[in-house]
C-alpha cells in the first residue's frame, strides 16, 4: 500500500482549470529517469479529475494499478494518489482530515488564489510519509487491527493449553468450580454436536 501523491486544489467550477495549492510528491519508487514525467501526469489527471469532481462530492479513478481518490468540499479539493491496495475508506478519510487541516491553516484565503502555489506546506509532506500505513488515517481500521492482533494471541494461548496435552475433557472433569450440573450439560452438548458433525 504506498500514497504516491497529494494534492489540494481550488476548483473554481466549469470552463476553468483547477489551480494548485498545495502538493506533497513520493516519486522515489520510480526510475530516476521517470520522476519528472511522473511527476507532470500526476499534476495533469489531478487537475482533470478535480475539475470533473463536482462540489460536494467524492469519487476515484482507477488507472491501472493506480487510483485517484478526490473529495471537493466547496471548491476545495484534495487528491490522493494511491495504490489500488490502499483501502478507500481510508483514504477517504485521509483527503478529509488533509482539507480541515488547509482550512484552518489558511483559512478562507485560497479562494482568492490565481495561480498555482510553489510554496510548500509542511503538514502535506508530513501527512503523506505518516499515513503510508492506512491504520493512521482511520481509526476504525486501527482499532480492527488491534482486535485482530488480540485474537491472535488468544488462539496462540489456547493452542499451547491444548499442545501441552491437557484435554478440555479432563479439564471440566477435574474443575471443582462447575456444577454437577454444567458438567451434565457439557457433555450432552459435546453429544450432540458430534451426532450433527456426522451428516
Amino acid at each position: 500500500m504506498k500514497i504516491t501523491a497529494l494534492l489540494v486544489l481550488k476548483c473554481p467550477g466549469e470552463g476553468s482549470d483547477p489551480v494548485i495549492l498545495a502538493n506533497a510528491l513520493d516519486v522515489s519508487h520510480f526510475g530516476y529517469f521517470q520522476r519528472s514525467s511522473v511527476k507532470e501526469f500526476i499534476v495533469f489527471v489531478g487537475r482533470t479529475v478535480a475539475s470533473r469532481t463536482p462540489q460536494g462530492q467524492r469519487q476515484s479513478v482507477q488507472h491501472e494499478e493506480y487510483k485517484v481518490h478526490a473529495y471537493n468540499r466547496n471548491g476545495l479539493c484534495a487528491l490522493g494518489f494511491m495504490d489500488d491496495h490502499y483501502p478507500v475508506r481510508s483514504a477517504f478519510s485521509l483527503l478529509n482530515k488533509v482539507l480541515d487541516e488547509y482550512q484552518k491553516s489558511f483559512g478562507e484565503s485560497w479562494r482568492n488564489t490565481q495561480a498555482d502555489s510553489t510554496q510548500p506546506w509542511p503538514y502535506l509532506n508530513d501527512a503523506l510519509t505518516k499515513f503510508q500505513d492506512p491504520a493512521e488515517a482511520d481509526k476504525l481500521m486501527k482499532i480492527q487491527k488491534e482486535l485482530d492482533e488480540t485474537k491472535i494471541v488468544l488462539h496462540k494461548t489456547i493452542d499451547s493449553v491444548l499442545a501441552r496435552g491437557e484435554k478440555l475433557d479432563s479439564l471440566v472433569e477435574k474443575s471443582s468450580d462447575l456444577s454437577a450440573a454444567s458438567q451434565m450439560f457439557y457433555k450432552q452438548a459435546k453429544k450432540t454436536n458430534q451426532c450433527c458433525t456426522i451428516l
